[in-house]
């Protein structure tokens, strides 16, 4: 494939990071990583890849439409795959107006700009142009015990930050029906892998775990996930920008259903196997879980159809649930300087004067 131009908002975050390293390293492609470098952007997590002269970082807010236009012109992109967003529910439940600020605000004003650019264009130039905006599984609501999201199922948002998501999907529907922008949306279920920020299950689990803290679990932790291992999610969305239909969505999915408490117990039990020096006190992993209130609005269960990328695209994943924990435990116990940067916030103060 011809070399192209992309932009990549939010390429310092977890899902990002991992597609920006897979463009690196996996294609001929120049990237332009397009963060604010908010409390879970993290630029230690593009290390390996920094250094290449395709990499070009810009710190900018995706809200602050001069700045993005003034890319858009510098840059010229041929693609532009929109990750940047506020991302945690408990989160969003404590402080919804962030969430509606990026995740809505930001998305309309990079669609502006895309539109802007897009009309500037000679027509063959244009119809090399592509927006892709990453989204969630959250928006379709919960699930009965059977049954899977579909990219038809109606949207049915519990939390602020799916209610956020979704009509970020539905802004850019809107833009490709009025404006005839070339988009596609992508909608996946929850990831999991390498360079994931503590605050989220798998790492936050993994992380309490080796310090012989407390392993909180929601509820009963029956709610039921599909997870998705994140390099498959990196090359899924370069299969989508890639190959994709004009228009249309492909949901993602890992084909791993599991119930949270069972997620907890697996890498529990790969502790026992890959670490079992337990901190002072802890006699096994699973002494630690400790059932807590359940979140408001917690969803039962998610799942994923995701026969339309494998039948259109040829996509699948490549890892199950337990080859991809078992690599994403291994990786937490050999980098522990990245985590831990991350827990006492040094990568944070290296910012200052970026």
């Amino acid at each position: 494939m011809e070399s192209k131009t992309i932009f990549v908002t939010g390429g310092a975050g977890f899902i990002g990071s991992a597609l920006i390293r897979h463009l690196i390293t996996h294609t001929q492609h120049r990237v332009i990583n397009i963060d604010m470098l908010t409390y879970a952007g993290n630029l230690d997590s593009l290390r390996s890849v920094s250094k290449n002269s395709r990499y070009h970082f810009e710190k900018s807010d995706i809200c602050d439409a001069p700045a993005i236009g003034v890319l858009f012109d510098h840059y010229q992109p041929d693609w532009v795959m929109h990750l940047a967003a506020e991302s945690h529910v408990d989160r969003s439940i404590e402080g919804p107006l962030a969430f509606l600020q990026t995740n809505v605000m930001g998305t309309g004003v990079l669609l502006e700009a895309f539109r802007a650019y897009w009309n500037s264009l000679q027509p063959e130039k244009q119809a090399n142009l592509r927006f892709h905006h990453i989204s969630t599984d959250e928006v379709y609501g919960s699930l009965p015990e059977d049954g899977l999201f579909h990219e038809s199922t109606a949207y049915d948002p519990s939390s602020p930050y799916s209610a956020s998501k979704a009509a970020s999907d539905h802004l850019v529907r809107a833009w490709h029906r009025t404006y005839r922008l070339p988009v596609v949306i992508t909608n996946c279920s929850n990831n999991y892998g390498p360079y994931h920020f503590p605050e989220k299950l798998i790492p936050h689990v993994i992380l309490n775990a080796l310090s012989g803290k407390a392993l909180p679990v929601y509820g009963d932790g029956v709610q039921v996930r599909d997870w998705l291992y994140v390099e498959d999610h990196a090359r899924a969305l370069y299969t989508v920008i890639a190959k994709g239909a004009i228009g249309e969505t492909y949901n993602i999915g890992g084909h791993n259903e599991k119930r949270n408490i069972d997620v907890v117990k697996s890498i529990c039990a790969l502790l026992e196997e890959l670490c079992p020096e337990k901190p002072a006190g802890v006699a096994a992993y699973e002494d630690l879980i400790t059932f807590v209130k359940d979140r408001p609005g917690h969803d039962t269960r998610y799942a994923i159809d995701a026969k339309k990328i494998q039948t259109d695209l040829d996509w699948l994943p490549q890892e199950t649930f337990d080859t991809g924990l078992r690599k994403t435990v291994l990786w937490y116990l050999d980098n522990k300087e990245w985590w831990q940067r991350v827990l006492t916030g040094d990568y944070k103060l290296e910012r200052i004067g970026e």
